[in-house]
This record gives C-alpha cells, sequence and structure tokens, in this order.
C-alpha cells in the first residue's frame, strides 16, 4: 500500500498483538515474512487514512470490498512478530458496535440503512465461513480504557518526545505472558476487594480483554499505542502520563486493604482522562 499524505488523523489510540510468523498458517506465513522485507511499511496514521477514505463516496463504503494485506512489524529477541490490520474484519465489529452510541438521524445520514443492513449481511455469510476469525488490533476514540493498562507495568513506558515532523510516541509493549498474567492476578483482587458479587465495568471488561489474549500466541507481544491521540496531548501531558502506573498502584493498594491509597490513585487516573476526554467537545 502507498504511504498517503501528510495529512493527520488523530485521536485514536489502539492494542495490539504481533503473533511469531510460525502461528500463522501457509500460504499466509510466507506472505508476512515477505512483506515484513519491504523497504518503507505503512503506519498508524496511513491505516486511518486508509479507514476514512471509504466513507467519502456517495453511498459510503461501509466496510472494505476487500480485506487488507498490511500488518504491523516488529521484532523480539531476533524473532519477527506480525500484527495483521484485517481492517474489513475490524469494520464489521466497528458497525455492530454503533447500535445504541449515536441518535438514529446522525447514523442513518453517515451511513444509510441500506448500506448497513448490506454489509451486516456480508458479516454473516462471511462468518460462516470464518467463525474462528478475531482481529488483531482493538481501538479506542479519544481515550484509552482503563483496562487496557492492567497488561502493563510502567517499567514497560516507552516516551519518545516529537522531533520535526514527527510526532511524539507514547507506547507500552510486554510479552504475551506478562499481559495474561496481568489480568489475571487483577481480576482475582478487584474480585475479592470490590465485587460483592455483582462485577463492574472493569472487571466485565478485563475478562473481555483476558479472553481475547487467550486467542493469540503465548510468544506473541501485546502493544498499548497512544496512536493519535499523542497528535492533541501536549508534551508535558505525555511526559507526565503514567497511567499504567497509577493502574498497578491502585490494584496493589486493594490487594493490601489500603482502600485510601487505590482511591487516590483512581483520582490522578480519572483526572488525567477527564480533561483528555473534555477536549473532545472544546469545539
Amino acid at each position: 500500500m502507498p504511504l498517503a499524505s501528510s495529512v493527520i488523523v488523530p485521536y485514536v489510540s489502539a492494542l495490539r498483538v504481533y503473533e511469531p510468523l510460525a502461528a500463522f498458517p501457509e500460504p499466509e506465513r510466507t506472505h508476512w515474512a515477505r512483506y515484513a522485507r519491504r523497504g518503507a511499511l505503512p503506519g498508524p496514521q496511513d491505516e486511518l487514512r486508509c479507514s476514512l477514505a471509504d466513507l467519502l463516496p456517495t453511498p459510503p463504503v461501509a466496510v472494505p470490498v476487500h480485506e487488507s494485506g498490511d500488518a504491523y512489524v516488529a521484532e523480539i529477541d531476533e524473532v519477527l512478530v506480525v500484527c495483521p490490520w484485517r481492517t474489513r474484519l475490524r469494520g464489521w465489529l466497528a458497525l455492530e458496535e454503533l447500535d445504541g452510541q449515536y441518535p438514529e438521524p446522525l447514523l442513518d445520514a453517515v451511513l444509510p440503512p441500506l448500506v448497513r443492513h448490506q454489509a451486516q449481511a456480508d458479516y454473516e455469510r462471511w462468518r460462516e465461513r470464518n467463525p474462528d476469525a478475531r482481529p488483531w488490533i482493538r481501538s479506542s476514540v479519544w481515550h484509552v480504557p482503563v483496562r487496557w493498562f492492567v497488561l502493563f507495568g510502567d517499567e514497560e513506558r516507552e516516551y519518545v518526545k516529537a522531533s520535526g515532523d514527527e510526532a511524539a510516541v507514547l507506547r507500552y509493549r510486554t510479552p504475551m505472558v506478562q499481559a495474561r498474567r496481568r489480568v489475571a492476578r487483577a481480576l482475582r483482587t478487584l474480585r475479592e476487594h470490590v465485587g460483592d458479587g455483582d462485577e463492574g465495568p472493569l472487571v466485565t471488561g478485563l475478562v473481555d480483554v483476558g479472553r481475547w489474549l487467550e486467542e493469540f500466541h503465548p510468544r506473541s507481544l501485546v502493544e498499548l499505542d497512544y496512536g493519535g491521540l499523542a497528535y492533541v496531548l501536549g508534551e508535558t501531558h505525555l511526559a507526565g502520563d503514567r497511567s499504567a502506573a497509577d493502574v498497578a498502584e491502585g490494584i496493589g493498594a486493594l490487594r493490601a486493604g489500603d482502600a485510601d491509597g487505590a482511591a487516590r490513585a483512581y483520582s490522578r487516573l480519572a483526572e488525567r482522562w477527564r480533561a483528555v476526554r473534555d477536549r473532545q467537545f472544546a469545539n
């Protein structure tokens, strides 16, 4: 895929899983091995521009006609790992999540009912042929869900300041086994100290993330990328953002029976992300 223009598409963060080539069947394994040897590979902004471009025609294309052949590529201990975009599958899943999130007149104006119904019918036929398919990427607009931070430790935080035309980067990376271990420990703590028989949204969200992680190769890499949020958050905010540390501190305080310590950690986290979400409605 050719790299797109320099126009920035902001506001989206992502949780990604990179799997080793051994996790992919042939001929997909060979495809990704060759793909990784290409010179310039597209990045997150290219992925977003490609997705948004389908909304420009009339009528809009709700889901790409063909699945993307692009991916993110990384290396762990000299082992190549790949995170396929799978934009078609993610488009269908995103459409399912739209119901109830926006007023129906607004939704109809952006994606007419006929377009949505056709996309749903296409997805049902595709799902019959691919019952075990799952996305390698989860996205979030205007924030990073608290449950995502549970997967990471502050020592895994990578922050790179903006330089020239390059925006700042804030991300976390951890081995799959570590991410699964942290989810399991957090769930035990929350259920013991917060649950009272009624699982709240954080527990429910963690269960969902944990089940998703179990779908992948145990030697995978898990990445949380602030992505486009880095374009709208200032250097001061990014440099001081220790959200994973706050979440870990809060869970640790709960485990130790320190309710006040847990409340302080949560308050810092909530205030930080409330300020970010407020920017969504600033204009």
